[in-house]
């Protein structure tokens, strides 16, 4: 096949993935009002209802993210991520993992906007396409944010023993921390 056709094909199915992108959640909302209306719910009440259970859950839960917001933000201005990455970083430094990417390493359990905010920061300074880049991309979106799950969403429905749920999360996150420095170093190394 031809080069030209190549692309042309391309570009026809990037218009066609980029129009149905645009049409799947019009029709989605049309899909569950028109099965709402063949299964007899009244959708508006419903959705009405549903608004405000998740209002009563957002307050349920407000203090436990902020809890959790100030915990993060002293961990950041006391200097504690700073020190943890020169204690950490001989280690990880053998293994293959840049000095950089330690604050992520620490920040990801806690909180998932701390992790981002700190990921934004390492591809603006050293690209998407470095390593430092790849590397913290994966390990962001191979772990998640353990601590602000258990303390956030077992808080709010009353889960008070917490101790194997956070133990199987950290362990999770290590694996994914782990997984993403071999994927990493293997494909872009």
């Amino acid at each position: 096949m031809p080069m030209l056709a190549k692309s042309v094909l391309l570009e026809r199915l990037v218009g066609t993935i980029q129009s149905a992108s645009a049409l799947a959640v019009p029709l989605l909302i049309i899909a569950i009002l028109v099965w709402g209306a063949y299964k007899r719910v009244p959708v508006y009440e419903e959705f009405v209802k549903g608004a405000k259970d998740g209002v009563s859950v957002a307050l349920r839960i407000l203090p436990f993210l902020l809890a959790m917001f100030l915990a993060l933000g002293i961990l950041r201005a006391s200097g504690a991520l700073d020190m943890a990455a020169s204690v950490l970083s001989p280690v990880l430094n053998v293994i293959g993992v840049p000095v950089e990417v330690v604050p992520l390493l620490i920040v990801r359990p806690l909180s998932g906007s701390g992790s981002l905010g700190i990921l934004a920061d390492l591809l603006s300074t050293h690209g998407p396409d470095s390593m430092i880049g790849r590397m913290a991309s994966t390990i962001q979106g191979s772990a998640d944010t353990t601590f602000y799950i258990v303390t956030v969403y077992f808080g709010a429905v009353g889960i008070r023993r917490v101790r194997h749920a956070v133990w199987t999360g950290l362990i999770a996150d290590i694996v994914g921390f782990l997984a993403s420095i071999i994927v990493c170093t293997l494909v872009f190394g």
